[in-house]
């Protein structure tokens, strides 16, 4: 396995100035967000997609400090009922594609996105019951109008360009959990997998140790962020909060830096069932801890994933 991080934490410094900071630390790779919900701070979109000479000198910053790049993300909604919101982060996922295509990047993390309720919607309508009625009828007209169609012709782009698209399964979107990544994929190729974030399946109630075995085939990358669900507020409210994530003592829940949320124990067994998988790639450490600075979280969180992390490669049973 590899020990990497997602880029959009140091967007407050040049490029250069956070890659020396990442190299010192001894990570191993990066994954850099290229637009959309990220930002694309550190990297120039439509100036390195233009010129094959200028993407490749800018890869070799990232190469030449002994890290490589094993992903591109750009986290939108192409699916926006807001038709000029969804064209730009359309663009940007096409885009993003293409660039990694050039750079031999196998992977693009993004979002499944959310459409309106109608062609008539404003804003995204995120649904979470079957009953009454209406919401059945809205998901239904989601998945069948604009979902399938959308994603079914991005696989293909994504396909032909020799790139997979890794949706991070995150709530308020159509992929928020295995059930729900697993039928996009299935409808529309395997060129759509699983950026597997244990963050957003804890909240949920989700185990994600089972989630990481329902979703075996098709983990191709992996965001290393835990979640500390508070007992007594989740006890009182559940687990859905809509409360500003500054609300630190009346949340159900808050993300924390790995190590924070669940213990050691718990780390070693997710990254032995990612291996027992057949995932041996990336833990990009993807950091949103309100308590701790990005500096503090960051290198407590390398810290940590150094002592868990499975570096060499499956041995051979030699006692059997």
């Amino acid at each position: 396995m590899k020990l990497g991080v997602f880029t959009p934490l140091f967007n407050d410094k040049p490029f250069a100035a956070a890659l020396d900071y990442i190299a010192s630390l001894g990570l191993d790779s990066v994954e850099v967000g290229t637009g959309n919900y990220p930002g694309g701070n550190h990297c120039p979109l439509d100036e390195l997609v233009a010129s094959k000479g200028k993407a490749a000198e800018w890869k070799k910053q990232i190469t030449s400090r002994g890290l490589t790049l094993e992903a591109l993300s750009c986290h939108g909604n192409a699916l926006h009922p807001d038709k000029k919101f969804a064209k730009a982060n359309h663009a940007v996922h096409r885009k993003t594609i293409k660039l990694a295509a050039m750079l031999g990047v196998p992977t693009v993390v993004e979002f499944a996105g959310c459409p309106g309720d109608s062609d008539k919607a404003a804003k995204p309508n995120w649904v979470t019951c079957a009953w009454p009625p209406d919401f059945s009828d809205v998901l239904k007209w989601q998945w069948d109008r604009k979902v399938l169609p959308y994603w079914t012709t991005e696989a293909k782009f994504a396909k032909a360009h020799g790139v997979r698209i890794a949706f991070e399964a995150h709530p308020g979107f159509v992929v928020y959990n295995p059930e729900t990544l697993l039928r996009l994929r299935e409808a529309c190729g395997d060129s759509l997998g699983c950026n597997f974030d244990p963050s957003h399946f804890f909240w949920q109630g989700i185990d994600p140790l089972a989630a990481a075995k329902a979703l075996r085939e098709c983990i191709f990358h992996v965001h290393a962020k835990d979640t500390r669900i508070d007992p007594e507020n989740c006890a009182v409210n559940g687990n859905l909060d809509t409360k500003g994530y500054d609300k630190l003592d009346r949340r159900s829940w808050i993300f924390r830096t790995v190590g924070y949320g669940h213990g050691e124990s718990w780390w070693r067994d997710f990254v032995s069932t990612l291996r027992v998988g057949g995932y041996d790639g990336v833990l990009s450490i993807e950091h949103e801890d309100a308590l701790m600075s990005p500096k503090e979280g960051f290198e407590k969180a390398v810290s940590f994933l150094k002592g868990v992390m499975l570096r060499e490669g499956l041995p051979k049973m030699w006692w059997a």
